[in-house]
């Protein structure tokens, strides 16, 4: 049946044809490496025991009518989920049951991660404004001509409020970089005049969380990006290490050239932030570009953090073409290092 492997083979799915006796009379190559190679002259029943697709191929064996159903596989830990279409089909060679299988996985997951957004987003939004109701309706009520209490109340709203402006800030950010992710920046940008700018601006920060900023300009490096994209991004990654590298902390700011870095097998510019702050356990590094991810909620929520910044300069390196490498060690600091393309002229 030289025709019909042909025409299974030319399916874009995992394709799969039961014919005379409800034996499997062909299968593509896609559906072999899901199923095993050996199922081809099997029953169905053998081959495919979920219940759903059992009960989906013996209707149309009976009726003749279309239909779709999933499948579900688990290979090395990774879920997979399938929409299955299931349909009678006649050829000059033989007549049977044609099972496609449509790839799902990708789809699911991308509305899971949908779903999860959302509800962060809910949830980090329902605390401060649950605050900013309660004050409001005890200003109106018991408060209302208590000045003290007054001024207390509309300091923490100030917090909330800004807080919440943080997140929406952060978001539209988060959005917008998204948006720009695949169109790759054309400008020659100084990185060494990036980075001087950065630091500038936030020594007054360092100097007030008793911090050591440390950063010595070398000649400058050129490379293709987007100034205000780098510019943020460097400075959540020094913030963050002033911020959470408590009092005595010494942040240090490198900018080094390689003439061929075997990350990105090309000319580079390599930043690192590094910090002697407690540093970050093992645990906690792979996910820490994750949306919303935090390793200490509180403390981060009472930092000003929004759980988004690391996961935008995760997207705005990726659009410059780099690497984002994460590095530390509880009790000696961390470590954040930045790999991008140099410019060629």
């Amino acid at each position: 049946m030289r025709g019909l492997a042909s025409f299974l083979a030319g399916l874009p799915f995992a394709a799969l044809l039961i014919g005379p006796g409800e034996r499997i009379a062909g299968v593509n190559a896609a559906a072999r490496e899901m199923l095993g190679h050996a199922i081809e002259g099997r029953h169905f029943l053998t081959a495919l025991r979920q219940p759903d697709m059992l009960e989906a191929i013996e209707a149309t064996l009976r009726d003749h009518t279309p239909r779709k159903t999933t499948y579900h596989t688990s290979d090395a830990g990774r879920e997979s989920t399938y929409k299955v279409h299931v349909a009678h089909v006649e050829t000059d060679e033989t007549s049977g049951v044609l099972v496609c299988f449509e790839d799902m996985t990708e789809r699911e997951q991308a509305a899971q991660m949908r779903r999860d957004f959302v509800a962060n987003v809910s949830h980090e939004l329902r605390t401060p404004l649950t605050a900013l109701l309660g004050f409001i309706e005890t200003l109106q009520g018991p408060a209302r001509h208590d000045e003290a209490a007054i001024d207390r109340f509309l300091g923490i709203m100030q917090v909330e409020a800004s807080r919440m402006e943080r997140l929406v800030r952060d978001l539209l950010s988060l959005s917008r970089v998204e948006g720009e992710e695949r169109v790759r920046p054309r400008e020659a940008i100084n990185l060494s005049e990036v980075l001087g700018s950065v630091v500038y601006m936030l020594r007054p920060l360092a100097r007030d969380s008793g911090a050591e900023l440390v950063f010595e300009p070398i000649e400058d490096t050129a490379v293709p990006g987007d100034a205000d994209q780098l510019q943020q991004v460097f400075t959540n990654l020094i913030e963050n290490a002033i911020k959470y590298g408590g009092t005595g902390n010494r942040v240090t700011i490198t900018l080094d050239r390689h003439p061929k870095d075997p990350a990105l097998r090309l000319p580079a510019g390599v930043v690192r932030v590094a910090d002697t702050g407690p540093g970050i356990d093992p645990l906690h590094v792979p996910r820490l570009t994750e949306r919303f991810y935090r390793v200490d909620t509180h403390r981060s929520r009472q930092m000003g953090g929004t759980g988004l910044g690391l996961a935008i300069v995760k997207h705005i390196v990726n659009r410059h073409r780099g690497r984002l490498r994460i590095a530390s060690t509880p009790g000696a600091g961390s470590e954040f290092t930045v790999i991008l393309p140099l410019w060629s002229a």
